[in-house]
């Protein structure tokens, strides 16, 4: 049983993130049905299974807190989970709604790259932001899970039927390629992540 002697090494809190990897996973998994069946209750499956993701990254550290128990791989586990959740699965959510023109894809993959970026820095900074005292007093760059606004939002599209052709503010066409001006919020997202705004801790 040595072989798996990781799994014993786990903390409550560390279970309730791989809850969040698992529904980011399961989020990506919606859409790909989505892509493939264009049955819209995927979009709400995937909207909600990034929310729910959501409620497993808040408990993780409120249990981690209470328990007074926190951990190197904890730490590790959480930022990976949430690149999964709150960066390639509002992605792939943009692209499965419709957001699929070469502009689009770039301006998807330039958020998922902030997100990740964003993470790396706090991971480095965490200790030097929390000022000795163990504990963060703020942000620097908007949160990763601030991108569960973009998913409600293109919940709320699919909900009005405005997916694919009929995305909310149509298309442009720019040197032969297509940009769905929608897709900026992505872009907008992804710079406020990697900015130097100060953002308190709760």
């Amino acid at each position: 049983m040595k072989r798996f002697s990781m799994i014993r090494e786990f903390h409550l809190a560390d279970w309730f993130t791989l809850g969040n990897a698992v529904c980011g996973t399961g989020a990506l998994f919606s859409m790909m049905s989505y892509i493939g069946s264009a049955n819209v209750m995927h979009v709400y499956f995937a909207s909600a299974l990034v929310f729910a993701a959501l409620v497993f990254d808040v408990l993780d550290g409120r249990i981690a807190r209470w328990r007074q128990k926190a951990s190197l791989l904890g730490k590790e586990l959480d930022s990976l989970a949430d690149v999964i959740s709150f960066g390639v699965a509002p992605a792939i959510i943009g692209y499965g709604c419709g957001m699929r023109g070469l502009y689009d894809r770039v301006l998807l993959a330039y958020f998922v790259a902030c997100g990740v970026s964003r993470l790396a820095r706090y991971n480095v900074t965490a200790e030097t932001m929390s000022g000795g005292t163990g504990k963060v007093t703020h942000f620097e760059g908007t949160p990763i899970p601030t991108s569960f606004a973009i998913v409600l939002l293109l919940a709320i599209a699919a909900w009005q039927g405005a997916l694919g052709p009929q995305l909310w503010f149509g298309e442009w066409r720019i040197a032969g390629h297509v940009l769905h001006p929608l897709t900026l919020v992505y872009g907008i997202s992804g710079s406020l992540m990697i900015s130097r705004i100060r953002i308190p801790k709760p």
